[in-house]
């Protein structure tokens, strides 16, 4: 069976078992297995703490259709850290809603973004794809603090400190957003991703997923069947590093069950994703009934 099919067996597996597990809060040091009768649960918390317990990672994985954690290993994640350009999708909506879902093109050139040659001509798909913070800091100019209030309120994050430019595309410290939160809200996206204000956003996250910059998440699976958005951010943890890499990668994308946020001590978004890709695919190779 190879590692797509297993995978999707494990999806199945899980939106049959499920059975909510605590949201985990406090200083959790693990990933406890669940105190749940999901046997798809426990096995896989079981193997994640044991696979993946290296210090610097820091992981959640959810249920997509209920917000339920199903395993985690993240100290104090109900607390508020800046999560880097996981905020991009929520300020495309505000913007999105402000002008009837029609969103601009821009062409990032050498020097604009955090990639050095730039990332070229974009729209909204290619700039998720590509987290292109050129085209993000041209869209949020256009952006109020009341539009991004409005999307703040709806997917239940808080706002940010102040609605400048750098700030709604995620550099700096001005909108940190609990991971339990942040992941909850990728969820609700997730449900509502039939939504017409939300299929360029879907689509950029499938794209990042093949040759974005989640690319490792799709080459870790055999498949580009994920919706994928990295994110960097300033380290606000001890011993303090560069930076943490963010990922949060849903599976199926079609019909996405489960959610992982991840964070890597030391990393960007983007290598993180390999850790990610890690992550799923021993999901993945979760036995599932009859096997």
């Amino acid at each position: 069976m190879g590692p797509a099919v297993k995978l999707i067996s494990a999806i199945i597996l899980a939106a049959v078992l499920i059975a909510l597990v605590p949201v985990p809060s406090g200083s959790l040091q693990a990933a406890p297995a669940p105190q749940s009768d999901s046997l798809f649960a426990q096995s896989v918390a079981r193997q994640l703490a044991r696979d993946f317990n290296r210090a610097g990672l820091s992981y959640l994985l959810l249920d997509v259709t209920s917000g339920g954690v199903l395993a985690y290993r993240w100290p104090d994640s109900d607390q508020p850290v800046p999560v880097g350009s996981l905020v991009k999708p929520f300020t495309a909506l505000a913007y999105g809603r402000a002008h009837d879902h029609r969103y601009p093109q821009h062409r990032c050139t050498p020097g604009q973004c955090w990639l050095p040659r730039g990332h070229g001509q974009q729209d909204m798909v290619s700039a998720i794809a590509n987290s292109c913070n050129a085209y993000f800091r041209a869209l949020s100019r256009s952006v109020s603090s009341e539009q991004i209030a409005s999307i703040t309120h709806d997917f239940q994050i808080p706002g940010p400190g102040r609605a400048d430019a750098d700030t709604l595309i995620g550099v700096g410290r001005e909108w940190p957003i609990a991971p339990l939160a942040m992941a909850q809200a990728y969820a609700e996206l997730a449900r509502r991703r039939t939504q017409p204000d939300l299929e360029n956003i879907i689509a950029g996250m499938r794209l990042s997923a093949s040759r974005g910059t989640g690319a490792a998440v799709g080459r870790r699976l055999a498949s580009a069947n994920a919706l994928v958005k990295t994110g960097t951010a300033h380290c606000t943890h001890s011993p303090r590093g560069s930076a943490d890499g963010f990922v949060v990668a849903l599976v199926p994308a079609d019909t996405p069950r489960l959610l992982l946020l991840l964070r890597v001590h030391g990393s960007t978004g983007a290598q993180a994703a390999v850790t990610a890709g890690q992550i799923l695919h021993a999901v993945g190779e979760q036995p599932s009934l009859g096997d």
